[in-house]
């Protein structure tokens, strides 16, 4: 769980941003740990591809370096990639992930770090959403009111992370990478990622983001990126719920991301470490062209009862396996 103060940091660092298609708020806030040891990322428009749009949440574990690292640069990474100026996104976004680890792994001040960050990243383009992850911290959206998973956690005890992990020369023991790491992707994180006979995206602890790309329509009203300090706390459909009850109420989203960390934060340390982490909240109301108000009047509307028939994903890049059973099977191993 990580050293914790006697009394928490409820301290918040918030901010908003705003245009004709996002009303976007965001908070950080330190809780109960010692350090705050994230990072996150909002721009409206990409100076390299105006019109575009990303977000992004950075936790960082062992330290707070490679999170601030890449909340500086990751963006600025994908978009000057040859594959991003071809139109392949996802292919830009998977090839920046590993081209900032490299560059970490060489830069003076970073080379030595013990440290590593999740990363849940996310380019708006032509009302098409790409979101590339590594780790646990997550991303989702509400449609009519219905829970859309945009990212999926990179869990020791998956599947497909398991398998991997152990054909690089790791365990997993504890729910751990090698019973040390909670999560089985990252940025930074170096002492798992030396194996010299296996690619980047093979090494026990990878870089290597999985991409979800989804269709915009006008079904969607927000967008929440959060580090798992929110995630471990609350589920999906309760996020959602608080985010558009908020919302129906006029709430800013700026204030409702420091609300929701509130809600999460325990109100001691006894709790298995539930509500004592670091806290990171994005939320990015979609607008499509119109006004607060109407954004606040569709989240008042109850939320569907039946699931839409269309899901708008186009391309579920994503094959990571979040069985029950299996990871339990995978746990007794």
């Amino acid at each position: 769980m990580g050293q914790t103060l006697s009394e928490p940091e409820t301290a918040k660092d918030t901010a908003c941003c705003q245009n004709s298609e996002y009303r976007v708020g965001s908070s950080c806030m330190q809780g109960w740990r010692i350090n705050m040891e994230d990072s996150h990322t909002h721009i409206l428009s990409l100076p390299d591809d105006p019109g575009t749009a990303f977000f992004a949440v950075y936790d960082g574990h062992g330290g707070a370096k490679i999170a601030e690292y890449a909340g500086k640069n990751l963006h600025k990474l994908i978009t000057k990639r040859c594959e991003y100026k071809d139109g392949d996104v996802v292919k830009a976004m998977e090839m920046a992930f590993l081209e900032i680890d490299d560059i970490m792994l060489i830069e003076e001040s970073l080379k030595n770090e013990q440290a590593g960050s999740t990363a849940v990243t996310m380019i708006i383009k032509d009302n098409t959403v790409f979101c590339a992850n590594v780790g646990d911290s997550r991303a989702i959206a509400s449609v009519n009111g219905k829970v859309q998973p945009l990212s999926f956690d990179h869990k020791p005890t998956n599947e497909k992370e398991y398998n991997r992990i152990t054909a690089a020369g790791g365990w997993v023991e504890y729910n751990r990478v090698n019973g040390n790491l909670a999560l089985s992707r990252a940025l930074g994180d170096f002492t798992f990622k030396r194996n010299e006979k296996k690619k980047p995206e093979d090494q026990i602890v990878t870089a290597f983001p999985d991409v979800e790309v989804h269709k915009i329509n006008e079904n969607w009203e927000f967008i929440v990126l959060a580090c798992d300090g929110i995630w471990d706390v609350m589920k999906n459909e309760e996020v959602v719920a608080f985010v558009r009850e908020n919302l129906a109420a006029g709430v800013e989203p700026e204030d409702i991301c420091e609300n929701l960390m509130m809600k999460c934060l325990a109100p001691d340390c006894q709790m298995a470490g539930l509500g004592c982490d670091n806290m990171t909240v994005v939320i990015v109301g979609l607008m499509h062209g119109k006004t607060f108000e109407e954004l606040s009047a569709r989240c008042a509307v109850p939320a569907e009862v039946e699931e839409n028939e269309d899901t708008n994903c186009i391309d579920q890049v994503n094959e990571s396996e979040e069985n029950t059973s299996e990871d339990e099977d995978l746990q007794n191993k």
